[in-house]
């Protein structure tokens, strides 16, 4: 009987043993590992990501003769913000490009440009003295980008379905901005070469110029009292996106209008004015500090750049006011 009794233990022993194999300084060294992994996905990430293209040598590509160089450029411009780079304005928070906030203010800023740029386009340059049918692509283009830059596959203020991305959206305006330019090569779109088309698009741009001064000024009142404004960054960033689209836009707007501006006796104002975009376009500090306007030691950046806006603005008025004569 005893023997069997032990038998009987032996064989359950065998079959569920007391002690596991498992390897815990494997699994330790997984789980840290995994946690490290974690800890440097953020940090790491954004570092990848995080890239503000300010260069100004950068052309218009797939520009076909006899289209416009503005309208090439423009389109450039998106496809390189959300196919070259990565579009970080919508990024979801477990993605590093949330966490970023320079580099997606200034995307945003570049495509508030664009879509004035390109609603002037649709509603004076593109269409005969305002009279005709609105250019069908351009038309499409416009409310393409009208929309916000920080939706992602969800925007669950409209519904719960999945929707189309803010840069899916762009993409589709850079595309259909090219299918404008395409049938303008071919004779099949309207660019109405004519000073007052031009006069309004200036118009159009010292506006939004004296919009980003009003908010660059209340920025610096707000920020005074603040030993660090951190507002400050986003605010001359995004301003910094508009000014360099500007400068980039109106660069080829001279070269697809440069009979009329030097017939009008005015492309040495636009010269200038082209100077004043590039300097404040390439302002890029360290770190954006929102100082004392006249103070010793914190330099104020947004006074800098709001400089630099209001002699451009300036100019963009004078080359109007050529253009009027």
């Amino acid at each position: 009987m005893a023997d069997f009794e032990f038998e009987k233990r032996s064989f359950l022993s065998r079959l569920w043993p007391k002690r596991l194999p498992v390897n815990f300084g494997l699994i330790g060294r997984m789980a840290l590992g995994l946690v490290v992994l974690v800890a440097l996905y953020i940090p790491v990430g954004m570092v990848w990501v995080h890239v503000v293209d300010d260069d100004t040598t950068l052309t218009p590509t797939e520009f076909p003769a006899g289209g416009s160089r503005a309208v090439a450029m423009a389109a450039t411009l998106i496809e390189r913000e959300t196919i070259t780079h990565h579009w970080a304005a919508n990024d979801p928070f477990f993605l590093p490009g949330w966490w970023l906030d320079n580099m997606p203010e200034f995307q945003t800023g570049m495509i508030e440009a664009l879509g004035r740029f390109s609603t002037e386009m649709m509603d004076q340059i593109g269409r005969n003295r305002g009279s005709s049918q609105a250019d069908p692509d351009l038309s499409k283009a416009v409310d393409l980008l009208k929309s916000s830059p920080d939706i992602w596959m969800f925007d669950f203020a409209t519904s719960w379905a999945p929707t189309t991305s803010s840069d899916a959206k762009y993409r589709s305006a850079a595309k259909a901005l090219r299918q404008y330019n395409q049938r303008l090569s071919q004779g099949q779109a309207l660019f109405e070469r004519r000073g007052d088309n031009l006069i309004a698009l200036l118009e159009r741009i010292t506006s939004d110029l004296g919009s980003a001064s009003a908010i660059l000024d209340r920025q610096i009142l707000e920020g005074r009292d603040i030993f660090i404004d951190r507002r400050a960054d986003n605010i001359f960033y995004g301003v910094k996106g508009r000014l360099y689209a500007y400068y980039l836009i109106l660069r080829e707007l001279g070269i697809d209008y440069q009979q009329l501006l030097r017939d009008r006796e005015a492309f040495n104002a636009w010269t200038q004015m082209l100077e004043s975009l590039h300097e404040a376009s390439l302002l890029n500090p360290l770190i954006v500090m929102n100082g004392s306007t006249d103070g010793l030691f914190v330099a104020n950046h947004l006074a800098t750049q709001g400089f630099y806006l209001l002699r451009a603005r300036t100019q963009v008025r004078e080359v109007s006011e050529i253009l009027i004569r």
